[in-house]
């Protein structure tokens, strides 16, 4: 978390915190209260956790510890709701979210508008010195909980895709893109000192921290995401039955949980298909392809003859070609949209899906966790994993910044996660 976090009046502050709240619920709004409770596997939360657990974040770390006199709303929601803070107290252990029938969904909500009513109280009765203090902490509160947005859709999209009426979440949008394929390019980026990590104002994570240089030769990056008639080239050639392409790892994935495609394609009568939130749907060859691992991801680069960035050529890749803009959740699409054919730059480096990297997640150096249960936010994950970058359809456009590192175990394959290529 950057101490130089953004400062608004509190009018200001006060309308942001209702307009990123109300999203979570909007985005809830589609579903049944059955909807809420399932958990089909262990990455995936159920929806109803997801809305208390970013109230009992509030309430944790800012109402308690704030606001004089606060109560918590139920002594037992610590419990049921912390996520992962050892230094909160136990808590219900992440595989079994879904035994949470009880509390009943309508006392989710309940909950939810008495956390907001007392954060409104707190902002205004606040004094100055004090509101310094906080604006930190709020404003990770209130980046912590778009994170939990973008979380939704993607554990939503799990839920749903494993019901066997494959119900849509909502209707496909009129106004979607209609495009051809954008010709693979690949542009050069000059070799040379870059500097990584968050430099500016406003919000950043710990793990965007310290900046510091990486030495870089020439490498060039493709224009484009990999799509999805790019990836069934890869599979119709074997893709899935040749060892030659893959990690050890990867190979066992494979074996092991019969691979033949990327998560959500079903192939019916000579035809692939693809569940997607607005549900399934016939292959476009010119989406990017998307919900594949990072095992995947390496395989096909190996099969093409060309290779992943890594975190740091991304970065670098940024600063020499600024994106412009990207398929965020704003758009209401929710799925990756096909590149613009007639734009010659690199696309898509922001939105559509999040690309891997052959970077594996480790602190910068420098980097040291904030004192606290705050300091459990990223620190302690920093092994095992790999690094994504540049957001996804249902990113937040305002959440993302060319220094965000997301982060996974390789195996994972139910975020909106795709591929871009480098050479050299």
């Amino acid at each position: 978390m950057n101490k130089a976090a953004i400062y608004l009046p509190t009018e200001e502050l006060l309308q942001r915190y209702e307009q990123i709240r109300l999203q979570t619920e909007k985005i809830c709004k589609p579903l049944e209260p059955e909807d809420t409770v399932v958990q089909p596997m262990v990455d995936v939360s159920p929806p109803k956790w997801h809305i208390a657990h970013t109230s009992w974040f509030f309430e944790t770390f800012l109402l308690s510890p704030y606001l004089p006199g606060y109560k918590p709303f139920h002594a037992d929601y610590s419990y049921l709701f912390n996520s992962y803070y050892n230094s909160v107290g136990n808590r219900v252990q992440r595989h079994q979210r879904s035994t949470l029938t009880r509390p009943p969904l309508r006392e989710i909500f309940t909950y939810r508008q008495h956390v907001d009513a007392h954060l409104q109280q707190l902002l205004k009765e606040i004094d100055e010195d004090k509101l310094t203090e906080l604006m930190p902490v709020l404003e990770l509160g209130l980046q912590h909980e778009q994170q939990h947005q973008e979380l939704l859709f993607t554990d939503i999209k799990y839920i749903l895709s494993t019901n066997p009426l494959m119900p849509a979440y909502q209707a496909k949008p009129k106004n979607e893109q209609v495009r051809s394929s954008t010709k693979p390019l690949f542009l050069e980026v000059p070799g040379g000192i870059y500097q990584i990590g968050f430099a500016g104002e406003g919000f950043c994570f710990d793990n965007e921290q310290k900046v510091h240089e990486v030495l870089l030769p020439d490498f060039s990056i493709m224009n484009r995401l990999v799509t999805n008639g790019e990836y069934l080239g890869f599979i119709q050639d074997g893709g899935y039955t040749d060892f030659r392409h893959w990690l050890d790892e990867g190979w066992a994935m494979v074996q092991t949980q019969h691979l033949e495609a990327p998560l959500y394609w079903v192939k019916q009568d000579n035809t692939w298909y693809r569940y997607t939130l607005h549900g399934l749907e016939e292959i476009n060859p010119h989406e990017p392809v998307c919900h594949i691992s990072f095992y995947e991801a390496d395989a096909y680069a190996n099969w093409a003859g060309k290779r992943l960035l890594t975190e740091f050529e991304w970065e670098a890749a940024s600063q020499v070609y600024p994106p412009q803009g990207g398929n965020f959740v704003e758009r209401n699409f929710l799925e990756p949209q096909p590149a613009n054919p007639e734009d010659t730059g690199l696309q898509q480096l922001y939105g559509d899906t999040w690309e891997w990297t052959y970077s594996a997640y480790h602190p910068y150096p420098g980097f040291s966790k904030a004192p606290g249960a705050i300091g459990e936010y990223n620190g302690k994950f920093m092994l095992n994993q790999m690094v994504l970058r540049g957001g996804s359809c249902v990113t937040p456009a305002n959440h993302i910044r060319s220094t965000y590192r997301n982060f996974f175990h390789p195996d994972k394959r139910w975020q909106y996660s795709g591929i871009r290529l480098a050479s050299k």
